[in-house]
């Protein structure tokens, strides 16, 4: 099922959730919806599911205005992160309650019902609990039977709000490519809602990056690692390092900072803000260098020198640590680059280099095609 929203907007009392959200998806494809905690994601999710309206937009699922079907007849699948099981029912009857349910009209009679059910416990793998209560089974055990109770009725979209949320982290991934073969399997069109990167990247076809209520950038893993959309994007992609540079015919400079290796941009010429990830800038030893080396952690594998330099600036970068010069204490760097995103400092949030201002609200991103 082809899902388009257009122009979607909610406000709970003054508290504006979700800004006016542009999004398609395509049929057969599982999407991410990732961002921070009240970036609008669940209430986003909500809305498609029918358990929440907006104030303004469009939602159409395969050319049906969705805003005029109630919940109980869109044929959603939804699976909760807290499961919402029933804890009497045992995890055959949780599964077949979707279709138990059903108007008389539409309702499978109870050989169809017990044979669906049986085609689900083979699927999700689990044919050996079929008899025992909820709380019999363990959180993983128990977000499989969620997600056959969710697939029971066929559902023409499936929705996932943080569905591994209540896992630890063993669990997580080991259910990540399960979800991702199911999905497969089922060709539903699929949603979930995630706060984690790696979940995202790793399970989804295309991942939609929200902040605010907006949705700031829509892509692949690479398209978003490598090409933040916002500096937004990127500070919520890791890049935690935001130096100040100077841009003069499409190349970034600063003392102290060799930014060869990084492409030329099309940006006027001034000032601008280098953001990087920690393990994207490379310490080299040099007697001339404007930075220098505070003291140095180590976790095994990767140092982490603490490094001060001009204007009192302190950042901290990361080098694996067999690969890495001897940094000691003291010593002074120059700062090679590897890889960052330059954004003009009236994106950026900076007024000047000197004189910090708060950073500006987000600009949302339409997707680019690549």
């Amino acid at each position: 099922m082809a899902i388009e929203i257009a122009g979607l907007r909610k406000s709970f009392a003054r508290n504006e959730v979700l800004k006016g959200i542009d999004l398609e998806v395509r049929d057969g494809e599982l999407i991410a919806l990732l961002g921070p905690s009240g970036s609008g994601k669940t209430t986003l999710l909500r809305i498609i599911a029918g358990l929440d309206w907006p104030d303004y937009g469009k939602l159409e699922v395969d050319g049906t205005d969705w805003l005029a079907i109630a919940a109980r007849d869109r044929r959603i699948g939804f699976v909760f992160q807290h499961y919402a099981l029933f804890p009497h029912m045992t995890v055959r009857k949780n599964i077949a309650f979707g279709l138990t349910v059903r108007p008389q009209k539409t309702r499978p009679d109870a050989a169809a019902i017990a044979a669906r059910v049986d085609e689900l416990l083979q699927f999700l793998q689990i044919p050996h609990l079929a008899d025992r209560l909820p709380g019999q089974l363990s959180g993983g055990q128990r977000q499989r039977v969620a997600l056959g109770r969710a697939l029971a009725i066929e559902p023409r979209v499936l929705l996932l709000d943080e569905p591994f949320g209540a896992l630890d982290a063993a669990v997580r991934r080991d259910l990540r490519a399960w979800l991702r073969s199911v999905h497969d399997a089922s060709g539903s069109t699929t949603i979930f809602v995630t706060h984690d990167q790696d979940e995202a990247f790793e399970l989804a076809d295309r991942v939609v990056i929200m902040g605010e209520g907006k949705i700031e950038q829509i892509g692949t893993a690479d398209q978003i690692h490598d090409h933040p959309a916002s500096p937004f994007v990127a500070r919520f992609m890791g890049a935690t390092i935001e130096l100040p540079v100077t841009v003069t015919a499409g190349r970034a400079s600063a003392p102290g900072i060799d930014a060869a290796r990084l492409e030329r941009r099309a940006f006027a010429d001034g000032p601008a803000t280098l953001f990087v990830r920690p393990g994207d800038l490379t310490p080299i030893a040099d007697p001339a260098g404007l930075w220098r080396v505070k003291h140095v952690s180590s976790t095994g594998a990767v140092l982490r020198p603490v490094l001060s330099g001009p204007g009192g600036q302190e950042i901290t970068v990361e080098v694996l640590r067999r690969a890495a010069d001897t940094l000691t204490p003291g010593q002074t760097v120059l700062l090679r680059v590897e890889a960052g995103t330059l954004f003009p400092d009236t994106l950026s949030g900076r007024s000047g280099h000197s004189q910090p201002v708060p950073e500006q609200k987000p600009v949302p991103v339409k997707e680019t095609q690549i």
